[in-house]
C-alpha cells in the first residue's frame, strides 16, 4: 500500500515556509506522495477551522513541485466543474510535465452552494461538467492536436496523463470511476463501509474490461499507539485500500516529521 500525507494548504499554518518544509521532509523520508485540498470561497458561517484561508491547490502543488524532487504530489480533490475544462487539462499538463510526472489527479463535482455560486455555475450540472472536464482530459493527452470548440490547437507539452482518482458516494462515483480514471477516492467514515462498493466496483471494472481500480483513502492514524496504527493499516490493505493518505493536523514542520517518520515506522518502511 502507498502512503502519503495531507499537506495544510488551509487554515492559519498554510504558510510558504511550512508547506515548503513539510513538503522537503516527506521528500526526504519513503513517503509516496503528498495530497492537497480545494475550496475557492468559503462563507464565514462555514470557515471554522480554516478561517476561510486556502491556498488553491493547483498553484500549491506547482510551488511543491519545484521545491522536491521525489515525492508525488496530487489533489484530494479538485472540484473540475468551477473551472474551465481546457485550462484544467493546461494545468495538469503542465504541473506533469514540471514535476517529472509526479502528479496525481483527485477529481471531484463539488458540493458548496455558495462557491458555485460566485463562480456563476449551476449547481445542478456540477455532474455533466464533470464529465466534460474528464473527456477533456482525456481527449488533451491522447494527441498533440486536440479540437476545442471547433478550434484545432496544439496540445504541448504532452507528458504522461497523471493517474486520475475520482472522489465521492456511490453509485455515481462509481461508474464514473469505470468511465473515466484509474481508482476511486470515497469520503472520510467507516472504513469497512467500503467493503462493499468496492466489490461492486472491481465488479464494474471487470464487466468493462478494466483492471481493478485503486483505491485512496484519507484518515487519521492514533499516534500514541504504533501497533493500533499498524492494525489499521492492515485492515485498510485487507479492505482493499491501495493508497492510504494521513490527514492530521500539524503546527510545525517539526510536528509535520515526526508524524510523517510514525507513519513510515507504522507502514514497515523504517
Amino acid at each position: 500500500m502507498q502512503i502519503g500525507i495531507h499537506l495544510l494548504n488551509r487554515g492559519p499554518n498554510a504558510r510558504r515556509e511550512l508547506l515548503r518544509d513539510a513538503a522537503r521532509i516527506a521528500d526526504r523520508l519513503p513517503v509516496d506522495e503528498l495530497w492537497v485540498f480545494d475550496h475557492i470561497a468559503i462563507p464565514r458561517d462555514q470557515s471554522q477551522g480554516s478561517g476561510g484561508r486556502y491556498i488553491e491547490p493547483l498553484a500549491t502543488l506547482a510551488f511543491v513541485a519545484g521545491a522536491t524532487e521525489r515525492v508525488g504530489i496530487g489533489t484530494r480533490v479538485l472540484i473540475l466543474p468551477y473551472r474551465n475544462p481546457y485550462m484544467i487539462a493546461k494545468s495538469v499538463a503542465s504541473i506533469q510535465e514540471l514535476s517529472g510526472g509526479r502528479l496525481r489527479l483527485g477529481c471531484g463535482v463539488g458540493w458548496l452552494e455558495a462557491e458555485f455560486q460566485v463562480l456563476g455555475v449551476p449547481r445542478s450540472r456540477r455532474g455533466a461538467l464533470t464529465d466534460e472536464a474528464l473527456a477533456m482530459l482525456h481527449r488533451c493527452f491522447a494527441e498533440d492536436e486536440v479540437e476545442v470548440n471547433g478550434a484545432k490547437v496544439l496540445f504541448l507539452p504532452r507528458p504522461a496523463r497523471p493517474p486520475i482518482f475520482i472522489g465521492g458516494a456511490p453509485p455515481h462515483a462509481l461508474s464514473r470511476v469505470v468511465r473515466f480514471a484509474d481508482g476511486w477516492m470515497p469520503g472520510p467514515g467507516d472504513p469497512l463501509l467500503l467493503r462493499e462498493p468496492i466489490r461492486e466496483l472491481r465488479r464494474l471494472a471487470a464487466e468493462a474490461g478494466k483492471p481493478a481500480p485503486e483505491i485512496v483513502f484519507s484518515d487519521s492514524l492514533p499516534l500514541d499507539d504504533e501497533s493500533r496504527a499498524r492494525a489499521r493499516l492492515a485492515l485498510l490493505a485487507e479492505i482493499g485500500v491501495t493508497r492510504f493518505g494521513l490527514n492530521m493536523p500539524y503546527e510545525s514542520a517539526g510536528e509535520f516529521g515526526r508524524m510523517a517518520e510514525f507513519l513510515v515506522r507504522a507502514a514497515g518502511r523504517g
